[in-house]
């Protein structure tokens, strides 16, 4: 089925291959959001749900100008992997299969999980590279043994193999979808290259190699497209791009935009296209869940609130507009509270000005679903990183932009922040890989 506007387009060589055999997805994390992604693809292979708000899914979009114009799903341009060739297999630092860990997480009801009940069950977790020095308020027994980075990342390699071979997949795509990690600096002695960093793997560097860089480096290695979930630092250094451009892997992050930074992607264009100044932007929130549980160390919301704060001074640029927003004050706070659990709530207090200076205040309370709106984050995430592996694209994959808090980008460049551009890009991407002209314009 399509949708058009007139006579169908001539459908144009996709540089996409088809999709052959099952896509494997090893989950770094099988908590509240891995679990709600899972249960969500399964109820929807049985007819028992839809995958609501994924744009690989069920998303519409144009193709051609003029008497050329049609409108097409997604997945009818370009060869996306049926969510029935999907496998799930994850880490996690505790033993629960996915059955256990959605009932414990308590986002979804117990009516929407019963009837994947038995699939939940297969779902147990490997072993995690776990370091409680990158999450101090956490800890469990279903952890790696090892000597140095170096040997315990092999352990990861070999998971991948064995999960690849036992579920008879064709590839695989591996997403952290786990917990934020203490905030680190770029060291360019060792994050600096590829050597220098396999090197420090190898002395046990456990102050400046984090165990998300592990799990990437481990996808890498394997072949496999790695996507970052969370703010941390991981493949944001030249060390991993230079591993992608290697082993030519796409690589995708960072952090899920899912709530209030999505709200920030949405206003702040708004506010810049009608030209109202911002004096300042107060954002704080609440939520319970083992997110909250991690972001409740400092150390780790550090890292959470730079990626927080980015949105909003890239969107407004002081340097087109110095009179409007050259003297921001922006404040994010993030504070655990046990009783809210995964149902996240939000606040934001935004002083703008308009004509002759004068003051006016806008106040959004986002009372939200953390994993409800990640989990279709995730899927479209895992589909785009096979898309893209398959169309032989490799490094950042800056069309993924759209999903991001933080998207990656190399020194230099300028990430795009703002969601409407950010779809437009990813739209473009849609169409290159289809064969189309990408006809979107971003200024």
């Amino acid at each position: 089925m399509y949708y058009k506007t007139n006579i169908p387009t001539k459908m144009k060589e996709c540089r996409v291959k088809p999709t052959n055999g099952k896509l494997g997805v090893m989950c770094v994390g099988l908590g509240a959001v891995t679990t709600t992604t899972i249960i969500g693809v399964l109820m929807s292979r049985k007819g028992l749900s839809k995958p609501t708000g994924s744009f690989a899914c069920d998303g519409i979009m144009r193709l051609g100008k003029g008497a050329d114009k049609i409108y097409k799903e997604v997945k009818h341009i370009l060869p996306i992997a049926s969510l029935d060739d999907i496998v799930f297999g994850a880490w996690d630092l505790y033993e629960d299969d996915a059955y256990d860990a959605a009932i414990k997480a308590s986002v979804l009801r117990q009516g929407d999980i019963e009837p994947v009940k038995e699939e939940l069950k297969a779902i147990r977790p490997y072993k995690a590279l776990f370091d409680k020095n990158y999450a101090t308020n956490i800890d469990g027994p279903n952890v790696k043994t090892g000597d140095t980075r170096w040997e315990l990342t092999e352990q990861l390699r070999q998971d991948i193999r064995s999960f690849k071979e036992e579920n008879n997949c064709e590839r695989v795509v591996v997403i952290w979808i786990a917990s934020t990690e203490k905030y680190i600096p770029r060291d360019e002695n060792v994050h600096g290259s590829l050597a220098a960093f396999e090197a420090a793997m190898k002395a046990n560097d456990t102050e400046r190699v984090a165990p998300s860089m592990c799990y990437a480096y481990a996808a890498m290695r394997e072949g496999c497209p790695f996507v970052m979930g969370a703010p941390n630092l991981c493949i944001d250094i030249p060390a991993m791009w230079e591993l992608a451009d290697e082993e030519k892997v796409p690589i995708t992050g960072k952090d899920f935009k899912s709530g209030q930074t999505m709200m920030k992607t949405v206003l702040a264009p708004a506010f810049f296209t009608r030209q109202l100044g911002v004096t300042g932007w107060f954002s704080t929130n609440i939520l319970g869940n083992r997110d909250g549980v991690v972001l409740d160390a400092p150390e780790n919301f550090e890292t959470k609130r730079r990626s927080k704060m980015s949105a909003v001074e890239n969107i407004l640029d002081s340097d087109i507009y110095p009179d409007l927003y050259s003297d921001i004050y922006h404040k994010v706070r993030i504070n655990y509270y046990p009783p809210r659990g995964d149902e996240k709530e939000s606040w934001d207090n935004i002083d703008i000005f308009g004509w002759m200076g004068y003051p006016m205040t806008i106040k959004v309370n986002f009372l939200c679903r953390d994993s409800i709106l990640a989990a279709p984050l995730v899927l479209d995430l895992i589909l785009f990183s096979d898309v893209a592996l398959r169309a032989g694209e490799y490094g950042i994959q800056e069309f993924m932009s759209f999903y991001c808090k933080a998207p990656m980008h190399k020194d230099g460049e300028k990430p795009v922040h703002d969601l409407f551009k950010q779809f437009a890009m990813l739209k473009n991407k849609i169409r290159e890989l289809a064969g189309y002209e990408p006809d979107q314009e971003l200024d």
